[in-house]
């Protein structure tokens, strides 16, 4: 049996294949290279009086360099119309070798091949990480037919099969609880380091972890189209038009070709009908030369190279030119919460107890039961008191909490839902409205503490929200968790913008209403964020751990966690933006000036060539201080926040290990 492969798996297959090869096996970067080599062998010849093999050797290294973007550019202009930095380039060097500089030619063609061979190498990503998101979702699941649980393949799931989620097994689709209780962790498609307790009713998403109970899911949609394959979808349309953005160059590429084109064309035709045809032609061609943008598709890439390359140094890898020129241009950032703005380890954060017992007591008595428990809860507890004494005849229910035997004594942690609060239940709702979840400890039948815990925020992002409002840099809180966590969280970090409760296509939209009043950064690091990354203006991937799909849908990395690379890196690249638009200036002026020049005469094309010349040496040196990484040292944050004391029960802040 054969199997077909579209043309587009093939291209995909064949991308992916070259982004895996070294530079010096990557055709991109060797036609280049092997362009600068013939044209420097090309200047040792010329030196040494051997004209003729110069001459060759010139022609040779134009050509290579050529081959690398006059295709390109001719193909764009008469398959879809457009005009760019290519395209201008193949013009000028055309005119230069009708003239007879195809020395100064092949320098061109070299230096901007070379150049855009950098970039294109910076910019090179995979896109297996966004794919391997579908890898989230079983290619078997068992489901109810006839009265018995049978397995079938995933992709054949259809809305209202009734799936049976044994604890431990991943959902295949999306779907609504009709039987049992659980807790689901959903960390991998969330972000949420806290799981989620369901029970009939609550919908479930697919991909997500079955941590304990036995479940009954009727499918609410089919297995090959689930939350998780909308998330594949909403990244690759959101990639596809930010792709379709041109860069700086084009943009001024675009009315100047056609300008120049015009002009050439005038100078010929009325200086011919006016005076001698010869004078004139050459003096168009001349023209075409002094329009030929080299300082500007020169010197705006080795800027963007250099600045990179800095950047790279302190922990911000920018995967394009194109995200660099934007990265300058931010002027609002939205910020994932769990993981990005806080540590993604829930903590045992405060303990309020009755008069009779000691907040220690109450931990050691929850974590010698929580020991014995899976739930990422248990184990924040079980962490906060390393040295409690064992538990026996410890005994789980699924969805509530966990009963068992410390020194003789009955001991239950459950869910406030489940357990009564008794005279904390005050306390316990002010823990909650400060984003805290909460267990509740009872010891023999009676309540005698609650415990707290929490993802706590990073301690240096009060800091950095400070910096970037003082940078005229605003910033937005968007998250999957729900709108009372988010709050607390927001109050302790200063930001005032909060949106919460969102799925996958809700931050994206959000980022994308945010796109359309000013330039926008998102940064996360989950799954869920890989939407929002690709359709913000700027998508920042927090932390060399963040998901595969997060990293390879964001235009920057960050290869730590530490939140102050954000002002730091934004400093960065307005200072390198800063450079591009000082050469970018100086490239349009020099055109300017040498315009009105060459069609009068005055200079000719020796002088027209040695003043761009001039102006390459000087827009490269000034793009190289791009380089000159200003970092400043990270020091200390200052220390977590403490929660506001409260009256009433017994309580205790537990410190930051």
């Amino acid at each position: 049996m054969s199997t077909a492969i579209t043309p587009q798996a093939e291209d995909a297959e064949l991308e992916e294949h070259d982004e895996d090869r070294p530079w010096w096996r990557d055709r991109g970067v060797l036609i280049p290279v092997f362009s600068g080599v013939a044209f420097l062998a090309g200047l040792i010849c010329e030196w040494s009086g051997a004209e003729i093999v110069a001459l060759t050797l010139f022609w040779i290294g134009l050509l290579l360099g050529a081959f690398t973007f006059v295709p390109s550019a001719l193909r764009k202009l008469f398959t879809k119309g457009k005009l760019g930095i290519g395209l201008l380039m193949t013009i000028s060097a055309t005119g230069a070798v009708i003239l007879g500089y195809v020395e100064e030619a092949a320098a061109l063609a070299f230096l901007y091949s070379i150049a855009e061979a950098l970039e294109d190498k910076a910019m090179d990503r995979a896109r297996s990480g966004l794919r391997a998101l579908l890898k989230l979702v079983p290619e078997t699941a068992n489901v109810k037919r006839d009265g018995a649980t049978v397995e079938v393949q995933a992709k054949e799931l259809q809305v209202g099969d009734v799936l049976v989620v044994r604890p431990g097994e991943r959902l295949a689709t999306d779907g609504i609880v009709r039987s049992g209780r659980s807790s689901l962790d959903t960390s991998a498609i969330t972000g949420e380091s806290i799981p989620v307790e369901v029970e009939p009713g609550d919908e479930v998403s697919a991909g997500s972890i079955n941590s304990s109970g036995l479940l009954e899911v009727e499918a609410r949609a089919a297995g090959t189209d689930n939350s998780l394959t909308t998330i594949v979808e909403l990244v690759e349309q959101a990639q596809a038009e930010k792709g379709a953005r041109a860069r700086l160059a084009d943009r001024i590429a675009r009315p100047l070709v056609p300008g120049v084109i015009v002009l050439a064309v005038l100078v010929a035709v009325v200086g011919s009908l006016l005076g001698d045809p010869e004078l004139w032609i050459t003096r168009a061609l001349v023209v075409l030369v002094a329009a030929s943008p080299c300082a500007l598709a020169i010197a705006v890439p080795v800027t963007v190279v250099s600045a990179i390359g800095a950047a790279s140094k302190f922990g911000v890898v920018i995967k394009s030119g194109a995200a660099f020129e934007r990265f300058g241009s931010i002027g609002h950032l939205a910020v994932d919460k769990t993981g990005t703005l806080t540590r993604n380890e829930p903590t045992v954060s405060r303990v309020i107890t009755t008069a009779s017992v000691t907040p220690k007591s109450v931990v050691e008595w929850a974590a010698s039961l929580e020991r014995h428990s899976t739930h990422p809860l248990a184990a924040a507890i079980a962490a906060a008191a390393p040295d409690a004494p064992p538990a026996e005849e410890v005994s789980e229910t699924a969805g509530r909490g966990i009963t068992g035997s410390v020194d003789g004594t009955a001991i239950t942690v459950g869910s406030p839902r489940w357990l009564d609060s008794g005279d904390l239940a005050a306390e316990v709702q002010t823990l909650e409205s400060q984003g805290m979840t909460v267990v509740i400890v009872h010891r023999d039948g009676a309540p005698v503490g609650a415990i707290g815990v929490r993802d706590e925020l990073r301690p240096e992002v009060p800091e950095v929200v400070t910096t970037l409002a003082n940078r005229g840099v605003g910033v937005t809180m968007l998250t999957g968790d729900n709108a009372r966590t988010a709050r607390a969280l927001a109050i302790q970090a200063g930001i005032d913008d909060v949106r919460a409760e969102l799925h996958p296509e809700d931050k994206a939209a959000a980022v994308s209403e945010l796109t359309r009043t000013r330039p926008t950064a998102m940064i996360g690091d989950g799954i869920n964020d890989a939407p929002a990354l690709a359709a913000a203006d700027l998508g920042i991937a927090m932390g060399a751990t963040g998901s595969d799909a997060a990293i390879e849908s964001a235009d920057v990395a960050f290869t730590g966690h530490d939140l102050r690379l954000i002002p730091q890196a934004l400093a960065h690249a307005r200072r390198g933006r800063q450079i591009i638009n000082q050469n970018v200036a100086l490239s349009i002026l020099i055109i300017v000036a040498l315009l009105p020049l060459s069609v009068t005469g005055v200079l000719g094309l020796a002088a027209v060539v040695l003043v761009h010349e001039v102006a390459e040496v000087v827009v490269i040196l000034n793009g190289l201080r791009a380089a000159r990484s200003r970092r400043t040292p990270l020091a200390a944050p200052a220390g977590t926040i403490e929660s506001p004391s409260r009256s009433g029960a017994k309580s205790t802040d537990v410190p930051e290990k």
